[in-house]
């Protein structure tokens, strides 16, 4: 028999897909380079006027790894400035990330899913169980920024595939 993990079931998992967004963020980077596109012309893309463009997408996908992480572990959420307008800051970024999902402690995370969760403020509070905030809340907002990242890129003829969103595992 084995037993649930909440370390499992989100560090993992943010893991790779923004491993994943660092090697998609290469390929774009080669792709405007090869064409010659000018790179702001990707970064500020929008899949429709009212969809955050590229570099927002990338941004609130590192947001909700960091925030689960950080709230799932008991820890601030750390704040970051959102002044990201390169593919190299980007990938700073999401490194930033990564490194910072690596240092909140397994042990810290482990046993969250009854963990009291606040997001937001004033009318945008939300409050959460541990569980049903990664579940529900935590991994959908992530995937859904990830993916759309992922869609912009292919939408604007980037060979990049299925496997290159899932990354290694």
């Amino acid at each position: 028999m084995t037993t649930f993990s909440m370390y499992t079931a989100s560090i993992p998992v943010f893991k790779q897909i923004l491993g994943a967004q660092l090697a998609l963020l290469e390929k774009a980077e080669a792709h405007v380079a090869e064409k010659k596109i000018d790179p702001q012309a990707l970064l500020q893309y929008r899949l429709y006027p009212d969809m955050l463009n590229f570099t927002r997408q990338i941004q609130i996908a590192c947001d909700f790894a960091k925030g689960a992480a950080a709230r799932l572990g008991g820890q601030d959420v750390p704040s970051y400035d959102d002044n990201e307008t390169s593919f190299a800051e980007l990938r700073a970024r999401i490194e930033k990330t990564l490194h910072f999902i690596e240092s909140v402690p397994r042990s810290a995370i482990e046993g969250s899913e009854g963990r009291a969760i606040t997001t937001g403020s004033g009318e945008k509070t939300k409050h959460f169980m541990g569980a049903v905030y990664l579940f529900h809340y935590a991994l959908p907002h992530f995937y859904f920024h990830a993916t759309t990242a992922y869609d912009i890129l292919r939408h604007n003829g980037i060979e990049i595939g299925k496997k290159d969103f899932i990354g290694n595992y």
